[in-house]
């Protein structure tokens, strides 16, 4: 018996974004079905600003469970965040049928058109595009997009998969070199109009979703500023951990209180995550009983409709994508590994089985 070791350079071009958002899907239909195969994410960090999350769990329907775990050097800098050293993640995937470990996959697993953007953008934007798939409207033409870099370019590919109406953007990020280059570079090849704006006020207006893709510690925008019938996806988690741990004095935010207090349906990746790493976007809303944490649906929830996502085209609608889980990234990494396996990627690695190794020992 053995496994497939799979290296950072041979998983770059396999998987699209319309496959790993059907992927993703699966996985939180599968984690609401049968609760505990999925777990919400735990951080660690070290003294120097090391921090590793670790994403316990699996997606039955694709016969796998196992675990992720990535490492990274943290700074906060003022309202922002910046990574001043990310290590390859590591997936360790198990058949769920048998228990047997079928890889291990080292490196990011990223879009193939797009490349390697930034960490996790690929699966942060497959998990946005399931909830795009619910809650924009079937009609949308057009998006506001918040932030200019690769989780940016992630989350518009996962919109225009879910909602190939869209053919205008608006993007505004600090830098207006950065807005430019963005709306350049993404316009020719999304085939979308995209326009660079000067101001979150001018992204807001008269567009159908709201994306917000940065690396902010502070709120975006006042919440007073959208739109009856817009979605909003916003994509920081935060933890406690990094309050905590002497990182940061208060709990991220990117989306304010009145934001919360406005939307008529609230949607989260996990709820559990919310209180259990007091992500201020939500967790700070609750706590003020400006909203109910039972209110609040579940990504699995909306994708089994057990919540619904949208009634009407008048509801404001918001995804908080706090947090990714083993529903996505190990959905993401076993398409990955049975595409490489496809292909004829990889290394086999061959294992001694467990009682031949006892056996061994017991001599």
């Amino acid at each position: 018996m053995g496994f497939l070791l799979l290296k950072p350079d041979e998983i770059q071009d396999l998987v699209g974004m319309a496959d790993c958002i059907e992927a993703v899907e699966k996985g939180y239909a599968g984690g609401q079905e049968f609760p505990v195969i999925n777990a919400p994410r735990r951080r660690v960090h070290s003294p120097a600003g090391v921090r590793v999350s670790n994403f316990p769990g699996g997606v039955h329907a694709m016969g796998v469970i196992g675990a992720a775990a990535r490492a990274e050097l943290v700074k906060q800098e003022g309202p922002n965040q910046r990574y001043l050293y990310r290590e390859h993640p590591v997936h360790v995937l198990n058949n769920s049928n048998t228990g047997e470990l079928l890889s291990i996959v080292i490196g990011e697993p990223v879009e193939k058109t797009l490349g390697y953007t930034s960490l996790v953008a690929l699966r942060t934007a497959a998990t946005s595009g399931v909830a795009f798939k619910y809650m924009v409207r079937q009609n949308a033409e057009s998006c506001g997009l918040l932030g200019s870099g690769g989780q940016a370019a992630n989350q518009l590919l996962a919109l225009l998969c879910a909602r190939p109406k869209i053919r205008r953007v608006k993007v505004y990020s600090r830098s207006a070199e950065n807005r430019k280059a963005f709306a350049e570079k993404y316009g020719k090849q999304f085939g979308v109009e995209i326009v660079p704006v000067e101001s979150t006020e001018q992204a807001l207006k008269n567009v159908d979703a709201v994306v917000c893709a940065t690396n902010t510690n502070v709120e975006l925008f006042d919440g007073n500023l959208l739109e009856p019938g817009q979605h909003l996806t916003g994509i920081i988690g935060g933890n406690i951990q990094l309050v905590e741990g002497g990182f940061l004095k208060k709990a991220r935010r990117e989306i304010d209180d009145r934001t919360v207090e406005r939307a008529d349906i609230i949607v989260t990746n996990l709820r559990e995550s919310v209180v259990s790493e007091k992500q201020g976007d939500l967790y700070e809303p609750i706590q003020k009983g400006l909203v109910k944490l039972e209110d609040i649906g579940e990504l699995g929830e909306l994708v089994t409709g057990r919540f619904s996502g949208r009634d009407n085209d008048e509801q404001l609608t918001y995804h908080k994508n706090n947090n990714g889980t083993a529903a996505s990234e190990i959905a993401i990494a076993m398409l990955v590994y049975e595409r490489a396996k496809e292909q004829g990627r990889g290394t086999m690695i061959d294992l001694m089985d467990t009682e031949t190794l006892k056996t061994q020992f017991a001599k």
